[in-house]
């Protein structure tokens, strides 16, 4: 390897690679179909980032473009946004480096599509790459805070100043203009932009933006940032992923097709070993979804089992009891649950169109839904967790969650309604303490200035109350992806309980000690 390649541009590329490993295609992967899912995703891409860098531009207090008139230190909370808009910064950068080496490695010399689709990703990422650097860099305090570790994603410390070396020399605007000479011979002329396809557009704008950062902001020139590169030695975030965007994003993959690490074996495996009540926490790589999600953990559902599973299962003199007092006279919990959300029911026994039987629910984008063990836990990673609550607690909380069916996702993350909700807010609420219930209690943490309970949060609170007289679930089953192995392994508690820690692009960083090897 190049010495003189920073750790970044190492990093970007083996995340590339990581992608490539996990792309074993499904062979309507390799048509126009996937290429046009991955160039809508691009599409998507783009515009998150210009979301995200007009919010920057709105805050002068944070990012001014003029350098301070005297040196400041920021505050706690400045350097947290900072940060969070960074590392949200650099999600939006993965996926797009990722995309462009999938793209251009199977670019072939007459695959027009396949090539526009890469050029756009390059200049996407290599446009809000400048903008990003115009808006952060003129406060050298604000160089100091990006340059510290972002745990998050794995970005060791001066990652600003690696991802500035990058972007900012004279290779990167040199393959620039390679590509911008071979699109114009390639395409040829543009039109106004107002007639064009999606993606002649991103042409027409991102192109004359960074000729025009080469010769009039001098961003291109290596030579005159160097200095400046070699010195570099609780607040709200920004969500700049919107209800259209994250509705078309959770159902978009951006590289690796519909195969998942955990096979439709291990998922039959585990389903005897699950019962009513067990909260499943799941990752899938690759989903556009993760970008802004905070942690490796950003999935949480709740497992009701089938009709069988839950009569067999809340058949108990405790809860005949209990049905007795709700006028539920054949002490049937399926009885209840009929007689107090009938819609619900119809919809908790309706198969999906594989003629699997619903046995989750779940906030997933088009709101909360019941669908199978065999769609909710196709996943590259999977952990079970049973709460340590008695029978009886547990319908009351299946009960809630059957309440909460149908109701629309939660795009704002706002635990403070109940109209809408978000995945983990579905799990938190159905098993939240009110009147004689014990419940399970989680501590929320603030997202966007609003309460929520992230799923990452949910395995950080397991492993904190380990075997303390606070714990209150127990891991059932650990289903860990390995993308060096290209599947899931059972992992132990160990893992899992480290597995909060884990940097979000984890399969990175496992393909990263796979060539370090």
């Amino acid at each position: 390897m190049n010495p003189f390649l920073p750790r970044l541009f190492r990093q970007l590329s083996l995340l590339a690679l990581a992608a490539l490993c996990l792309s074993a295609l499904p062979a309507r992967a390799e048509g126009e179909d996937a290429l046009s899912a991955e160039t809508a995703a691009i599409l998507k891409i783009r515009e998150g980032l210009a979301n995200l860098t007009d919010y920057m531009a709105t805050r002068p207090d944070l990012f001014p473009l003029r350098p301070p008139p005297a040196k400041r230190v920021l505050t706690p909370a400045q350097s947290q946004e900072a940060r969070d808009l960074w590392a949200r910064f650099l999600d939006y950068q993965l996926m797009l480096d990722a995309a462009w080496q999938r793209l251009s490695e199977r670019d072939e010399a007459n695959d027009k599509a396949r090539f526009r689709a890469a050029y756009a990703a390059f200049l996407t990422r290599y446009r809000y790459a400048l903008e990003f650097i115009r808006l952060a860099d003129a406060d050298p305090a604000m160089r100091v805070a990006l340059n510290e570790p972002v745990g998050e994603i794995g970005l060791p410390e001066r990652g600003y100043a690696d991802f500035k070396f990058r972007f900012l020399h004279v290779a990167m605007a040199g393959e620039f203009a390679s590509l911008a000479a071979r699109y114009t011979t390639k395409i040829g002329t543009r039109r106004v932009c107002k007639q064009m396809k999606p993606l002649d557009c991103v042409f027409a704008q991102d192109e004359p933006y960074l000729w025009e950062a080469g010769r009039a902001h001098g961003l291109l020139n290596t030579l005159r940032n160097a200095g400046q590169i070699a010195q570099d030695g609780g607040s709200e975030l920004i969500f700049p992923i919107q209800k259209g965007i994250s509705e078309w994003m959770g159902q978009t993959r951006v590289s690796g097709g519909e195969q998942f690490l955990i096979s439709a074996e291990q998922i039959a495996a585990l389903r005897p070993r699950l019962q009513p009540g067990d909260i499943l926490l799941e990752r899938r790589e690759w989903y556009l979804s993760n970008i802004g999600l905070p942690g490796f953990w950003p999935h949480a559902a709740l497992y009701i089992g089938d009709a069988e599973e839950r009569s067999a299962f809340f058949a108990t003199p405790e809860i005949r009891a209990w049905l007795q007092t709700q006028g539920i006279a054949d002490g049937n919990f399926e009885t209840l649950l009929q007689t107090r959300q009938p819609a619900a029911y119809r919809l908790s026994q309706k198969p999906d169109d594989t003629g699997a039987m619903p046995r989750i629910i779940e906030a997933i984008g088009k709101g909360v839904s019941f669908t199978s063990l065999e769609h909710s836990a196709a996943a590259d990673s999977l952990a079970v967790l049973r709460p340590r609550l008695s029978r009886l607690e547990i319908a009351r909380a299946l009960l809630k969650s059957f309440d909460y069916a149908g109701r629309p996702y939660d795009f704002d993350f706002d635990f403070r309604t109940d109209g809408q909700l978000v995945c983990t807010e579905l799990v938190f609420k159905s098993y939240r303490p009110e009147n004689d219930r014990q419940g399970l209690v989680w501590p929320l943490s603030s997202v966007a200035g609003r309460p929520v309970l992230t799923a990452n949060n949910i395995v950080r609170h397991f492993d904190e109350t380990w075997q303390t007289p606070a714990q209150q679930l127990d891991l059932i089953a650990f289903l860990d992806g390995n993308a060096r192995a290209n599947h899931a392994e059972e992992s132990d508690l160990e893992t899992f309980r480290a597995s909060w820690r884990r940097p979000k692009w984890h399969i990175f960083a496992q393909e990263d000690a796979r060539h370090e090897q």
